[in-house]
């Protein structure tokens, strides 16, 4: 264990001693808030305000607004859970293009230790911004129309926890391979902008066709995504019901915006979700510390 915490604080001071890579990542979540907010929010108010009017219904604007604002601060932080996770992960590929990888290969610490100290220090770093990015999206939904319990806030931070711990797990086994800063700025590219899209950040994938739907339901990023929907939105959809909205007319929002997803017509459920998402993070976790281990044999042969 001391081996290990070593290496966590090590790892930890190196990525906050670039504060290039560091505010870049902080800033990015901002930024995105922003974007969001400046043109996909006409984009989705228009898509719920036509939903409504096909459904001959009306809503106060504060009632929309919080709408609007739960699936872009779901969006944004679906994505930066991922992404930024990537960013702070840069240190593995680093280490190699500097020869520190090397250093620490011939010590006498292990290859699973090894690896463990590069995902719990890139975890304790991406979980840094990501919290920061959810305590400004609450902030922005405090200004435009807040309607979320204490509980709500527990979900959504936890949902954060969790998407962070699979993007970091996942942004682990990814870069293991990667030996040059230039393939880490390509995957980071293509994960900033593809990830948005396969999870439903960008676009629900109820807008998709159907044989797509069914492939990204086996996606565990997807349900990451739909978690935060269902607690953003929940107190939204609740006080449409006590103004007299049907109970289908929301059920059908509900769809709409992925907060219900179905597995080949089945509806999944929060708690599987949770499980879908936590037995995602155990095994990516599990394959970063095998594959760490059989590296490690082969180069001591």
């Amino acid at each position: 264990m001391t081996g290990l915490g070593a290496l966590i604080r090590r790892n930890i001071k190196l990525y906050f001693k670039d504060k290039g890579v560091f505010y870049s990542s902080l800033i990015t979540p901002v930024i995105l808030l922003v974007l969001y907010a400046t043109f996909l929010k006409k984009v989705f108010d228009d898509s719920f305000r036509s939903a409504l009017k096909q459904a001959g219904a009306t809503v106060a604007d504060s009632v929309l607004n919080g709408v609007v604002g739960g699936q872009l601060v779901s969006s944004l932080l679906a994505v930066s859970c991922v992404t930024v996770a990537f960013c702070s992960n840069l240190l593995m590929i680093k280490d190699k293009t500097s020869g520190a990888r090397h250093d620490l290969a011939i010590s006498p610490v292990r290859p699973a230790t090894m690896a463990m100290g590069y995902y719990i220090a890139s975890l304790s770093s991406t979980l840094i911004i990501t919290f920061s990015a959810a305590a400004v999206c609450l902030g922005y939904l405090a200004c435009v129309g807040w309607y979320l319990t204490v509980c709500d806030v527990l979900a959504l931070l936890l949902d954060v926890f969790l998407l962070t711990m699979f993007g970091t797990a996942l942004s682990s086994c990814i870069n293991f391979w990667l030996t040059t800063d230039g393939q880490a700025s390509a995957v980071g590219t293509i994960v900033s902008a593809g990830y948005g899209f396969i999870c439903g950040a960008y676009m629900p994938i109820s807008n998709f066709g159907s044989g797509l739907q069914k492939v990204l339901s086996f996606l565990p990023g997807t349900y990451g995504t739909s978690l935060l929907r269902n607690h953003t939105l929940r107190g939204t959809f609740a006080e449409m019901e006590s103004l007299g909205f049907p109970k289908q007319v929301v059920e059908a929002i509900r769809d709409s915006v992925d907060c219900n997803l179905y597995f080949f017509d089945h509806q999944v459920s929060n708690g599987q979700m949770y499980l879908i998402l936590v037995g995602s993070i155990a095994v990516l976790v599990a394959l970063y510390v095998v594959i760490n281990r059989v590296a490690g044999r082969r180069g001591a042969r």
